[in-house]
């Protein structure tokens, strides 16, 4: 049964596919109006928004590349004007390189991924705030990052610049949490391992997760519908109480 809101706008960076395109969807079946981020698949993107607005949501996607400052600015000034003023956030959108020692890197990889998964959740942090705070005039609202079990379990030989990064995303989220617990904003993180998305084709392994989900207590491998609702309830008023939390859903590893 749907949800409805006036008032209830959320972003959702990186949306088009994945987690990210699970969020948007639940997130509209909870009433709110969403802007499903992209970087560079519109005709996904325009897919994920096409199927909210046929069960009666509404939806936009936008295009910006989170780690350039000037299209975060431009994507959060579009949802002002097109949905209003944003109440919740989430920071989902990241990148994976091939997989390879760290003896075997160069600055640029380095560099690429920690501009999408820290900058970039950074910059959209920031302009959420602007809008949300109350020290902003803002009426509060909620963000919620996206993590990693990586950042607990380091992935040696795999990708330890992707695990850094989420690592970075752990201490970012009990950092701004408490910057602005006392604004009517409340941080909290999810850390999904092991779950069936397109990002593992990214490290070059499509089949990562079967081959790695024997190591997993569970014995199986998640599902992005999973981690969407783990995020819709540290967004939702169930969890009023809760900032600077975590929740691991990595099957029990």
């Amino acid at each position: 049964m749907r949800e409805f809101s006036l008032n209830k706008v959320i972003v959702i960076t990186g949306a088009s596919c994945g987690i990210g395109a699970a969020t948007a969807r639940l997130a509209a079946v909870r009433g709110y109006a969403v802007c499903v981020n992209y970087l560079k698949d519109q005709s996904a993107a325009n897919a994920v928004v096409a199927g909210i607005e046929a069960g009666g949501g509404r939806a936009i996607a936008v295009a910006a590349d989170v780690a350039a400052e000037a299209e975060v600015v431009d994507l959060f000034r579009t949802v002002d004007t097109r949905l209003g003023t944003i109440t919740a956030l989430v920071n989902n959108a990241g990148v994976l390189e091939k997989q390879m020692r760290v003896d075997e890197m160069d600055a640029a990889r380095l560099n690429r991924v920690l501009a999408a998964n820290v900058t970039g959740c950074f910059l959209c942090a920031r302009e959420a705030v602007r809008r949300m705070s109350s020290k902003h005039g803002g009426s509060g609202g909620a963000i919620v990052n996206v993590s990693s079990a990586a950042s607990r379990l380091g992935s040696a030989g795999e990708y330890v610049d992707y695990a850094a990064s989420k690592g970075a995303i752990d201490t970012f989220t009990i950092g701004l949490a408490r910057e602005v617990a006392e604004e009517g904003i409340r941080v909290n993180a999810v850390r999904p391992g092991f779950i069936y998305t397109d990002i593992h084709a990214s490290g070059g392994e499509p089949g990562r997760v079967d081959r790695v989900k024997e190591s997993v207590p569970m014995k199986w491998g998640g599902r992005p519908e999973e981690v969407a609702a783990a995020v819709m309830w540290l967004l939702s008023d169930e969890a009023s109480y809760a900032t600077g939390s975590f929740i691991d859903l990595a099957g029990g590893r």
